[in-house]
């Protein structure tokens, strides 16, 4: 059975706050956040919110949708985002769609990369509009 260890810190006014995921967390099912997400544990889902960053040993099965990505795990699904940023450790079995991106050597991809011009892909553009099982709302 899986832990889940979600934390929504409170930032100044003006400043991003994020949410954590943590190593020891499993989550089966769509994750929607407003705000920045860090996680380190498994998502079985989709993945919408404002900025991901992902970490080494993470694992994320579905879409993902963003501003701004940062992929160090293992991602199984396509990736979307107007920054985009691939680490050594990254391994992604999908297309990536975004407007700039990084890659450093090492990081394995087994799928399209596709220049977007700001635009969000038709594939992204028509995930799923169920409603999703966790939703993580920005700190105030």
């Amino acid at each position: 059975m899986a832990k889940a260890f979600i934390s929504a810190r409170s930032a100044p006014t003006g400043a991003t706050s994020f949410s954590m995921l943590g190593a020891d967390t499993t989550i089966t099912g769509n994750v929607q956040a407003s705000a920045d997400l860090h996680i380190d544990g498994s998502i079985d889902g989709d993945i919408a919110c404002n900025a991901l960053v992902q970490g080494e040993a993470s694992e994320i099965s579905g879409a993902v949708r963003a501003e701004s990505v940062r992929i160090a795990g293992l991602v199984r699904g396509s990736v979307a985002a107007r920054e985009v940023v691939i680490l050594k450790t990254a391994r992604i079995e999908g297309d990536v769609a975004y407007d700039a991106l990084t890659i450093e050597q090492g990081a394995r991809l087994e799928g399209r990369l596709t220049p977007n011009g700001g635009q969000i892909p038709p594939v992204i553009a028509q995930l799923p509009a169920s409603a999703p099982e966790l939703v993580l709302p920005a700190a105030e």
